[in-house]
């Protein structure tokens, strides 16, 4: 799995019961990460999709196979798109 990083501002936390759900939803229907993969930037920050990534960290240590195409990189966003990204994901 690529390794990515948190983004500190991102504003979602999970309760316990909500990330388990999320992993599950994730193992029953990951067809969602290639129609909406987790986004990074180019210093590997996540724009989008921090608790999916978690999910998948998590889902991965249990042995479930994690696809390189459920990440995507843009590299052409400036600062204030990426926090107007942030917010509108």
């Amino acid at each position: 799995m690529i390794k990515l990083n948190l983004n500190p501002n991102n504003p979602r936390t999970l309760r316990t019961e909500q990330f388990e759900k999320l992993k599950k939803s994730l193992k029953e229907f990951s067809k969602m990460l290639d129609i909406r993969p987790i986004v990074y930037d180019e210093t590997n920050t996540i724009l989008g999709g921090n608790m999916r990534y978690k999910a998948l960290e998590a889902l991965e240590l249990e042995g479930f196979e994690v696809k390189d195409n459920w990440f995507k990189c843009v590299k052409d966003l400036t600062e204030k798109e990426k926090k107007e990204f942030i917010i509108k994901d």
